[in-house]
């Protein structure tokens, strides 16, 4: 027998072994969520790991429906829907419903034995016709330590940004307004001239204005506007 021709073969076959073999990933990770906004909320986020080359939206693309449903209503349920499906490590609502202005919320996500290299934290903001906030597919470090990344606001481009209040179902103009918005919003606005731009961009931002009983939008300007970036992102790799 050729000892040395069988230790090279030996290692030629853990060497593909290692090549066929599926990447894994294996991380604790500990992600806290913080709103920077002055008054905007957010709806239930949902935060998950999930493996390279996906994700849930694209810039400049049209939106899916499950993107549509969290961005005008705040329902999850689909995104998290898909994340299952592609096997992503998920933590949904943190916060157990609205993150309020100036809160924060930490989520706890183990990616032992999987591929999940990837972060992504959504969620609709309130009050907006179909914007949302998103850490969209960041790579998720190896090394143990603390990182804080920004998240921006987004703009579904479903719904046309009318900044009036209603009901603010899947191709319904409106928003939604749950009771801590109640005393902050207006009524009577007859909404802004404006049309569902098609494509998921960068939010403008809310126009707003000043009548709380009339105007073109029942959002009040000197609440509900913002500047980029809205969410102060901590994960904590152990």
């Amino acid at each position: 027998m050729n000892l040395s021709r069988s230790i090279t073969q030996s290692k030629a076959l853990l060497l593909a072994a290692t090549l066929i073999a599926p990447i894994t990933h294996s991380a604790d990770l500990t992600v806290s969520i913080e709103n920077l906004t002055r008054g905007i909320y957010f709806t239930p986020l949902a935060v998950a790991a999930h493996p390279d080359g996906t994700s849930l939206f694209g810039l400049g693309e049209a939106a899916s429906a499950e993107i549509q449903a969290m961005a005008e209503g705040g329902d999850i349920s689909g995104a998290g829907a898909i994340l299952d499906s592609i096997g992503a490590t998920q933590a949904n609502n943190p916060a157990g419903g609205l993150l309020t202005p100036g809160a924060s919320t930490t989520a706890t996500l183990n990616t032992d034995g999987t591929s999940n290299t990837l972060l992504t934290v959504i969620g609709m903001m309130l009050p907006t016709n179909d914007g949302f906030v998103a850490l969209n597919s960041q790579m998720i470090p190896t090394e143990p330590g603390t990182y804080t990344y920004y998240a921006k606001a987004y703009d579904a481009g479903t719904e046309a940004n009318d900044e009036v209040r209603g009901s603010g179902a899947p191709g319904e103009a409106g928003f939604p307004v749950p009771p801590p918005l109640e005393a902050e919003i207006g009524t009577g606005g007859t909404g802004l001239t404006n049309s569902a731009e098609g494509f998921i961009h960068i939010h403008r931002g809310n126009l707003g204005d000043t009548d709380s009983t009339g105007g073109m939008t029942d959002i009040d300007s000197t609440q509900h506007r913002w500047l980029n970036p809205i969410a102060k992102i901590t994960v904590t790799v152990n």
